[in-house]
């Protein structure tokens, strides 16, 4: 047994305290941001199993009700707002069941062959309460040492830490703390639409949108029908794992070959990557209308490749009609990966895939692309026209709503030629 697995003593109501972030500093408007984290919260609980409670402690969410308390932890610790997840109890406040309630812990804890030493941490928030925090650490240290005298106190590197929340009528007993995912509650900044690809960048950079409170849609590009469906299926499992963050958005799939095919008849060459990126962000921009965002969010990091250096970012800026943000733009590569490891997208990240943005690539892309260049080869083309047939043939999901979260994708058929065996193994 783990600390994180306590068996709550039979006086103890079993619980979730979730601390929170940077809604606590937001002074009048706190309450606004509180609502937003606990809307979010019912969205991360939906079936659990059983019914659940929240209410609002002082900087604190409890969470509990009829549900495995290893399964609330899991399901807080994806919600975007909160600095730390910590199992616990609740009791009335009094100094016998307090005292009680703290030696049973602990005696579990002991009991479980996980914890040797411990120390004890009060925060008497009932100003009311006959003893102040160093005498209620003291008091409730003897007491758990005269029961469990195996049991050394350390002060310095305690096995467990037993925090101890006093309040006027409930007292929180917890053990273990988890870090939060922090930032600002999903939806609090407004909307985005991500432009998905399937490499691990973008999938980063949304979930970086995210916990500054952007929450997002999806968009992604496929080369179809000049590309096998891999990418599809990658930018599917990768929104469904975005999803588990904030309030399902819509994943939008657009097959971009023909008009990559119609850019580079147009005679992009060197170009023909700018140009695509131009296109892409042209196309958000209109789909952006219909979804109430405010803002593109890309992958790109600068000089990472020659797409992201910082002429072609201003000349595919210039084609935009919303601010686009880059969250990723001073991260190194090796940052990237090792933060796409840490969300859980890495590992459909590194699938193999055809990336529409090499389809028709030139050998050598233009790294200083003049606006004025692009410009002429776009005017060979009837721009508007192009992007409505793109946006009427667009495919609109919704990853990870309908299906459960341990279901595997199932997508529409997408136009191009099939990969044997990919779909069913996603994640």
């Amino acid at each position: 047994m783990t600390t994180d697995a306590l068996t709550a003593p039979p006086s103890a109501d079993p619980c979730v305290l979730l601390k929170h972030g940077e809604a606590f500093l937001k002074g009048r408007n706190r309450h606004r941001f509180t609502e937003r984290l606990h809307d979010n919260l019912r969205v991360a609980l939906r079936g659990v199993g059983g019914s659940t409670w929240i209410k609002n402690a002082q900087h604190v969410t409890v969470l509990g009700g009829q549900v495995p308390q290893d399964v609330l932890v899991e399901r807080a610790r994806n919600v975007i707002g909160f600095t730390s997840v910590e199992p616990a109890v609740r009791v009335p406040s009094t100094l016998e069941i307090i005292t009680a309630t703290a030696v049973d812990t602990l005696r579990t804890l002991h009991g479980s062959g996980t914890v040797s030493s411990f120390a004890v941490r009060v925060k008497r928030r009932d100003k009311q309460f006959p003893l102040t925090s160093a005498p209620m650490e003291r008091h409730l240290g003897a007491r758990i040492r005269e029961a469990l005298p195996a049991l050394s106190v350390d002060l310095t590197a305690p096995g467990v830490t037993l925090t101890v929340a006093i309040d006027r009528k409930e007292t929180y007993l917890s053990w273990a703390r988890h870090s939060g995912l922090s930032g600002l509650p999903v939806g609090s900044s407004g909307r985005a639409l991500v432009l998905l690809s399937g490499g691990y960048d973008s999938p980063v950079a949304a979930h970086r949108a995210m916990r500054r409170g952007l929450a997002c849609d999806f968009v992604h590009f496929s080369g179809a029908p000049y590309t096998n469906p891999a990418s599809v299926y990658k930018a599917y499992a990768l929104a469904r794992r975005l999803n588990e963050f904030q309030p399902p958005g819509t994943l939008h799939l657009i097959a971009l070959g023909q008009a990559q095919k119609q850019l580079a008849i147009a005679g992009a060459g060197r170009l023909q990557v700018v140009a695509q990126r131009r296109l892409m962000v042209r196309t958000a921009s209109a789909l952006a209308a219909g979804t109430g965002a405010e803002a593109l969010v890309t992958g790109d990091s600068l000089g990472q490749v020659a797409s992201q250096t910082l002429a072609n970012l201003v000349a595919v800026d210039e084609a935009a009609s919303l601010p686009v943000l880059r969250p990723l733009i001073g991260r190194e590569k090796q940052e990237i990966i090792d933060e796409a490891r840490a969300i859980g997208t890495a590992d459909v990240s590194v699938l193999p895939d055809e990336d529409c943005c090499s389809l028709l690539a030139p050998p050598r892309a233009s790294t200083s692309t003049r606006v004025a260049h692009v410009e002429a080869v776009e005017k060979r083309l009837e721009l508007d026209e192009l992007i409505e047939t793109l946006l009427a043939s667009a495919e609109v999901l919704r990853p990870g709503e309908d299906e459960g979260r341990t279901a595997p994708p199932r997508l529409p058929d997408i136009p191009g030629q099939r990969v044997r065996g990919l779909r069913p193994s996603l994640p």
